[in-house]
C-alpha cells in the first residue's frame, strides 16, 4: 500500500471530525436562530457543553448582532477552511485564497445539508417507531426542520394522514447538493 492510500484515509478521518465538530457548531447556531428552549433538554445541553469552550471566548471579539451569533458563524468558517487546509495539504495541494474560501462554503453547505438530511430522517423514523413518547432528539431537531417542512406541507399536505412532506424536503436537499454544491466545489478547485 502506498503512502498517498494513509494519507487519503487520514484526510478523510480529519474531514470527519471536522464536519462532526462543525455539524455540532451548527445545529447550536440554528437553534439559538429558531429560540428553542435549551434549558430542559438533555441533548441541547450536551451541545452547549461541546460547543462552549471555543465560542465563549470567541464571543469577546465577535459580538452576536441582530439574534446572529457571528462567533458561530466564524468558527463554522474558519473550522471549515482549516479541515480544508490541512486535508489539501496532506494530497500535495496547497489550497489557495479565493478557492479556499469557495470550498468552504460548499463545505458549510454540505454540513448543512447533511444536518437537515438526517434530521428529518430522524424525526420520520422516530415517528414511526414511537409517535407520542418523549424523546430530547425529536424536541431538538423538530424546531429546526421546521422551516423547511412547513412550506413543503403546504406543497403536499397529508394523504389520508400520511405525511409525505419529508420525501419533498429530501428530494429538494438532494437536488441542492447536486446542482449547487458540487458546481460550487468544482469552481473553488478550479481557482487553485
Amino acid at each position: 500500500m502506498s503512502s498517498g492510500y494513509f494519507s487519503g484515509v487520514f484526510g478523510e478521518l480529519i474531514i470527519f471530525a471536522f464536519r462532526l465538530y462543525i455539524g455540532a457548531v451548527m445545529l447550536r447556531f440554528l437553534l439559538q436562530l429558531v429560540r428553542a428552549d435549551f434549558r430542559y433538554n438533555a441533548l441541547a445541553r450536551a451541545l452547549v457543553n461541546i460547543t462552549n469552550p471555543v465560542l465563549i471566548p470567541l464571543r469577546r471579539l465577535v459580538p452576536g448582532y441582530r439574534g446572529i451569533d457571528w462567533a458561530a458563524v466564524l468558527l463554522m468558517v474558519l473550522l471549515a477552511m482549516a479541515g480544508l487546509v490541512i486535508v489539501l495539504g496532506l494530497g500535495g495541494r496547497p489550497p489557495t485564497g479565493p478557492g479556499l474560501l469557495i470550498l468552504a462554503m460548499a463545505e458549510l453547505l454540505t454540513i448543512a445539508v447533511k444536518l437537515f438530511f438526517f434530521s428529518i430522517l430522524l424525526l420520520v423514523i422516530v415517528s414511526w417507531v414511537a409517535p407520542d413518547r418523549y424523546n430530547p432528539a425529536t424536541e431538538l431537531l423538530q424546531p429546526v426542520t421546521e422551516p423547511l417542512m412547513r412550506p413543503a406541507r403546504q406543497i403536499l399536505p397529508p394523504i389520508g394522514g400520511l405525511d409525505l412532506s419529508p420525501i419533498l424536503v429530501l428530494l429538494l436537499l438532494h437536488l441542492t447538493e447536486r446542482l449547487l454544491i458540487v458546481p460550487l466545489q468544482s469552481f473553488g478547485f478550479s481557482l487553485m
